[in-house]
């Protein structure tokens, strides 16, 4: 029997040679065998808990943290409006996508290093009705100070100096034309589609003797390896997923209106929501490490 069957963590915990070496051999200690020793990893309090390795590789106890990518500066969020055409001063027909901006974008929480672990701003937009959000929702809200509103997306900075709780953020003060930003959103949801529509795969002829027109086709070999290799591209849902297209740049910015036209294509259909970022630029806005 394997000593890890009969060695769980509240039994049996691995020593300082085993850290160091990182070759777990014979240097365990088990309750088993020995008198009965205060596990350390279980032991520390809370504010005292930390990564500890414990075996060969990645394997930790204690807390896991997952850290979100930084953005390049604090962003907004738009509603998508559609897509055009615009003329620019030399003539130059640019497809723009128009975005417009509802009762929102408005900073509902600060959170810092010291409280949450990380800096970044939480910004809320659309208005709703009080009855359209859940108490705890609507009481977060309401300890802001702020309008209910029905999105609230986070953006993660390196500094959140000079932000505060109910401040209202305005795209025209954040970006200027000829800005590159990243634009994320949901794409348009196809429902259950076939290789051909899904991944472009080439059909079959389509004369009377073929046998195989739109079809998928072998899947696998015999019977080595005798499966199907995982990430096999196969009919399936298409689209509906969360997409951001890189490195925009902004056409024209319209205070009258209260729209913004930002070069190519964005995720979604006219009415989603989207969110809008200074684009990342590594070694320029974003660090290279």
């Amino acid at each position: 029997m394997p000593i890890s069957a009969v060695s769980p963590l509240n039994h049996c915990y691995c020593t300082a040679s085993l850290v160091k070496t990182r070759t777990p051999t014979t240097s365990l200690k088990c309750n088993f065998l020995s008198p009965v020793t205060k596990n350390p990893l279980l032991s520390r309090s809370k504010n005292q808990l930390s990564y500890t390795t414990c075996t060969n590789r990645s394997k930790k106890f204690g807390l896991t943290i997952v850290a979100m990518s930084f953005e390049a500066g604090i962003g907004v969020m738009g509603t998508k409006l559609g897509m055009m055409s615009y003329f620019e001063p030399d003539g130059t027909v640019v497809p723009v996508t128009v975005v417009g901006f509802r009762e929102g974008n408005i900073i509902t929480q600060i959170k810092s290093q010291s409280t949450d672990g990380y800096d970044a701003v939480q910004v809320g937009y659309r208005r709703v009705r009080d009855k359209k959000l859940t108490k705890p929702e609507l009481g977060h809200l309401e300890k802001a100070g702020v309008i209910p509103m029905r999105h609230l997306q986070e953006f993660r900075l390196q500094s959140i100096d000079g932000f505060e709780t109910g401040q209202k953020l305005v795209f025209e003060e954040i970006f200027k034309e000829g800005d590159l930003v990243d634009v994320s959103g949901t794409t348009i949801g196809k429902g259950f589609q076939g290789g051909i529509k899904r991944h472009n795969f080439k059909r079959g002829p389509m004369s009377h003797g073929s046998k195989s027109h739109r079809a998928l086709g072998s899947i696998g070999a015999g019977t080595t390896p005798g499966r199907v290799y995982k990430g096999k591209k196969m009919p399936g849902r298409m689209g509906g997923t969360k997409r951001k297209i890189r490195k925009l740049k902004i056409v024209k910015i319209d205070n009258d209106l209260r729209v913004v036209m930002i070069k190519g294509a964005v995720p979604g259909k006219p009415g989603n929501l989207l969110r809008i970022a200074p684009a990342k630029i590594v070694g320029v806005n974003i660090p290279k490490s």
